[in-house]
């Protein structure tokens, strides 16, 4: 996949591939006008729906309802203050959802391919050229 990568107005940056077109911005105490969520932002919430999507995979193959069902995602910040210590995700499970699944919904969640990425990051290599 390749990614077209556009810069400003201000603290803007947008994401352009296929059809899709991604925007970021930053806080007003980064030089934004908090248009859009922060790229960290963005990394959080793509490592949320990717578990979010394994659920619901789970769920539709075994016919089971995600009324009711949701997830939430929180970061824990490093008690020095350097960025987050860890990322704590909650399956919100309703009364009816099966027991017995309990444990596999959580499995499934784990294997979600974003989290894989950062257990075995891949080498990111950048470099400058002129046009």
């Amino acid at each position: 996949m390749e990614m077209r990568v556009e810069l400003g107005p201000g603290a803007e940056v947008r994401a352009l591939w296929d059809k899709f077109e991604v925007k970021t911005d930053q806080p007003p105490s980064f030089g934004g006008q908090n248009s859009a969520p922060a790229p960290f932002d963005l990394f959080l919430a793509s490592l949320a729906t990717c578990a979010g999507f394994y659920v619901l995979s789970f769920c539709q193959t075994r016919r089971i309802s995600t009324e009711g069902l949701y997830m939430v995602q929180r970061t824990v910040p490093d008690p020095e203050g350097q960025g987050n210590d860890a990322i704590e995700m909650e399956i919100i499970l309703p009364p009816e959802f099966p027991a017995r699944y309990e444990k596999a919904v959580v499995r499934v969640a784990n294997q979600c391919t974003v989290k894989k990425a950062l257990m075995k990051p891949p080498e990111i290599r950048l470099s400058a050229k002129r046009a």
